[in-house]
């Protein structure tokens, strides 16, 4: 399924890099998303879930081109930030049909995470 993938024209060390890069960002999502969402109604926290999972896929491609400067050789000092994520966009990467990628994949499992996260019961000491 991912064969083609980008990922795998990494380095070992590049793509350990690249996974922990993206798992800090994930966790740092998450832990915001939870840091907004305490002491809110559900709908708030829907919300918050949504626009922070929104915030994650406009703007992390940001951060992950700073780090493929560090990693290639002449790429060059740019802005990769394009246009907001329409809703049909977001819809795409929750029902994993964007694209075949570890990343699209990725950011898919995050959003749902974050919708998870909002729902009761997923709070310690619900």
């Amino acid at each position: 399924m991912y064969g083609g993938d980008s990922f795998h024209t990494l380095t070992v060390i590049a793509r350990i890099g690249l996974v922990v890069l993206s798992v800090t960002l994930s966790c740092a999502a998450l832990y915001l998303a939870y840091r907004l969402m305490r002491h809110r109604p559900l709908v708030v926290r829907l919300v918050i879930g949504s626009l922070v999972f929104f915030s994650f896929v406009w703007l992390s491609p940001q951060i992950h081109y700073s780090y493929y400067l560090l990693v290639f050789d002449g790429l060059p000092l740019q802005n990769v930030i394009k246009a907001p994520p329409t809703p049909v966009d977001i819809f795409d990467l929750l029902t994993f049909r964007e694209r075949t990628t570890l990343s699209a994949h990725s950011k898919s499992l995050l959003g749902w995470g974050l919708l998870a996260l909002s729902l009761p019961g997923t709070w310690p000491g619900s």
